[in-house]
């Protein structure tokens, strides 16, 4: 349970984050060239462009390669879930462009810290994902004591149909870092984006919200405009 003080760390952390919130874009369904027509409509509201597992599975690296290139001035996420070899298999991301790339919270302490010293050799970024963390705000506690940049609270795609989302995570989340930044995923939308806002993240990821609209264009920009 979060103490008086921790909630009032919490709610200087988010008034530090006031202007600075990022809207990530998720691509996870897409190819390469669908995911390029999609960027060239977003690109002016997207902070950070997110090469989600399931186009990694399919394509590798080459689509962050691509999409490095193509956007130098967005920050470009490989949502690759490391779980071992950390350093090993961080270091081939970000020799590929990748600015951040993720980590399983679930994943042993050495292979963070690994992930963590392979950010600092290239200076780029580390995302502890705290996907199916049973105890969230130990595991968190912990993790933020290891030197990455973001910690990532994330509703499972597979039970978002249950009506599931991140906020009361978020809000034990931020209720205990004192180092990393949070950011939230999972199920983010136009109905709910408000309430996330007001709980306070670094970075905000949304999928199929965007990707889906009729009108991606009018939907990212909508959704940028309620970020501080």
């Amino acid at each position: 349970m979060a103490t008086k003080d921790s909630r009032c760390l919490a709610d200087l952390r988010a008034k530090e984050r006031e202007h600075s919130m990022k809207l990530q874009v998720a691509l996870d369904t897409l190819d390469i060239q669908g995911s390029i027509k999609l960027m060239d409509e977003i690109a002016d509201y997207v902070g950070v462009i997110e090469v989600g597992t399931p186009f990694v599975i399919r394509e590798g690296m080459t689509p962050v390669r691509i999409l490095k290139d193509r956007y130098p001035q967005i920050e470009v996420l490989a949502d690759c879930k490391i779980m071992d070899a950390g350093e090993l298999e961080a270091s081939d991301v970000f020799a590929a462009g990748a600015d951040i790339v993720t980590v399983l919270g679930v994943s042993d302490d050495s292979t963070i810290k690994g992930v963590v010293r392979a950010a600092n050799t290239y200076g780029r970024k580390v995302m502890v994902d705290m996907i199916n963390v049973l105890d969230l705000a130990n595991r968190a506690t912990e993790i933020d004591k290891l030197g990455v940049d973001y910690i990532c609270v994330h509703t499972a795609f597979d039970i978002q149909s249950t009506g599931a989302n991140p906020l009361a995570q978020l809000h034990e989340l931020n209720g205990v870092i004192k180092n990393a930044q949070s950011a939230v995923a999972g199920g983010v939308k136009l109905e709910t984006i408000n309430t996330i806002v007001e709980e306070g993240a670094e970075i905000i990821v949304v999928g199929g919200a965007i990707s889906n609209a009729p009108n991606p264009a009018a939907m990212a920009k909508e959704l940028a405009s309620r970020l501080r």
